[in-house]
């Protein structure tokens, strides 16, 4: 079987807490990788490395049973807050579209900019 094509860089790694179902989004530094609930806080992979290092942590993370449905996402980096370029993925990092004022969005400070960002595109 041929492996996936990857998306066009820059990507962000998203991906559904196997517990919960919120979708969380791959965060961190050259000393590790976790999830975050704040799509702000994504890590943005501009290169093939950092692609690939998220790669390696979808599997790892898929493995180990703690998300589903990861994959990388590409994005617009726009007032350095990555906005994903097409519609589904906006709609999973915003949350809920009929009340954004309610819900996980409602509780994250880099979200609500995200969220302007994303749906003054729209």
């Amino acid at each position: 079987m041929a492996a996936a094509k990857r998306p066009a860089l820059p990507v962000i790694l998203l991906a559904n807490d196997l517990l919960d179902g919120d979708v969380v989004f791959a965060t961190g530094d050259a000393h590790g990788l976790c999830w975050s609930r704040d799509p702000g806080a994504a890590l943005i992979g501009h290169d093939e490395a950092t692609a690939d290092r998220l790669d390696a942590f979808a599997a790892a993370e898929l493995g180990g049973q703690r998300v589903v449905d990861a994959y990388l996402v590409d994005v617009a980096v726009e007032g350095g807050v990555p906005v994903p370029r097409h519609y589904r993925e906006r709609m999973k990092t915003t949350g809920p579209s009929v009340r954004r004022d309610l819900g996980k969005q409602a509780d994250l400070p880099l979200a609500e900019a995200f969220t302007r960002t994303a749906f003054a595109r729209a």
